[in-house]
């Protein structure tokens, strides 16, 4: 998985946190307390100021897609279509080109206007998203987020926001992302994918900032879920990009030759891979090699044409049941357990 090199690079300085603990400065509540194993969603109440029927706008936007290590998380934001000026004075823009403490004060901005907007979020573990990305009938990044976007869509519509405009930061060509989100609300009056959409619509970056701050605090407040690294392994990941050389390096140190990355790192990206292929050790299953020269289990059944060869050997090797003129001992596995038959065949 890679980003174009000019959007890496621009996201290298712009992404980058210092992700030590802080002291006194409150944690947003979309972060988690445990072990991020699984992906989970965290959304707001409706806002108290929404009247019933009353016409939405919605905002889409990601953080951490092209990173090597921690989640993925996306954001929408929505409030009244009547009151989308009132949002946009309250001073938002695309979270990637503020300095981390104002990306937190514009979100206790938004948790102060309950009356006015609500939101969620979308936390995407790297578990889920190697697994997602590795399974074998194709599913790639862009799938996933256009999932992930659709979902976070139909759940605001059933919590029973009436959505009239919807503005979302494009991933891959916005013209058929446009017209696939068309097809599958044909409700909203109004669909924008656009590229950059984050610091073109006030909505889209009100939801970048619940998105990157919700990210940040997860990987500040990281817990390994395995045991006995949350003393020993360094926390200086750098931006977590595979082009970071802090990233690189914290890659390095941190691989194991025979278990590979804690749960924090997605083993689908290249970097990845291409460590653990370089530094870590080549495993032979002794199954893999045996299996090659057995017939498939469903031909020691039934009818054969095998004529008394390889799968009538296998049958005799493998059948459990010795008839009284030809007796057989018992498979060693069923003598070592001390199994009988229940019924005498």
């Amino acid at each position: 998985m890679s980003l174009d090199h000019e959007d890496e690079s621009a996201s290298l300085e712009m992404e980058a946190v210092d992700l030590a603990i802080r002291e006194g400065v409150p944690r947003p509540p979309s972060g988690i307390q445990s072990a991020l194993l699984k992906s989970y969603t965290y959304a707001t109440p409706l806002p108290t100021g929404l009247e019933k029927d009353q016409e939405c706008i919605l905002g889409v936007d990601e953080a951490g897609r092209g990173p090597v290590l921690g989640p993925m998380v996306y954001g929408i934001c929505y409030c009244p279509l009547a009151k989308k000026d009132e949002l946009a004075d309250l001073g938002f823009a695309d979270s990637k080109t503020l300095k981390e403490d104002e990306r937190d004060n514009l979100l206790e901005v938004i948790q102060s206007r309950p009356d006015l907007i609500g939101w969620s979020v979308r936390v995407l573990s790297p578990m889920d998203i190697s697994n997602s990305m590795l399974r074998k009938d194709k599913y790639n990044l862009n799938a996933l987020a256009h999932d992930t976007t659709i979902q976070l869509i139909k759940e605001t519509l059933a919590s029973g926001v009436n959505l009239r405009e919807i503005y979302v930061d494009t991933v891959g060509p916005p013209e058929t992302y446009q017209r696939k989100l068309e097809g599958l609300f044909p409700s909203v009056t109004k669909i924008v994918v656009a590229k950059k959409a984050d610091s073109k619509y006030p909505i889209v970056s009100a939801a970048s900032i619940c998105a990157k701050v919700t990210r940040d605090d997860v990987l500040r407040h990281w817990v390994f879920a395995e045991s006995g690294m949350e003393d020993t392994i360094s926390r200086q990941f750098g931006s977590g990009y595979p082009s970071d050389p802090k990233t690189v390096s914290w890659l390095k140190a941190n691989i194991d030759p025979i278990f590979g990355y804690p749960n924090i790192v997605r083993f689908s990206w290249a970097t990845c891979k291409t460590l653990l292929e370089t530094s870590g050790k080549t495993v032979r299953w002794p199954d893999d090699d045996e299996s090659k020269s057995q017939p498939r289990i469903t031909a020691l059944f039934g009818q054969s044409n095998d004529n008394g060869g390889e799968i009538a050997q296998q049958k005799r090797k493998y059948s459990t049941f010795a008839c009284k003129a030809a007796p057989r001992p018992r498979p060693q596995l069923l003598q070592d357990m001390a199994l009988r038959n229940v019924i005498d065949f």
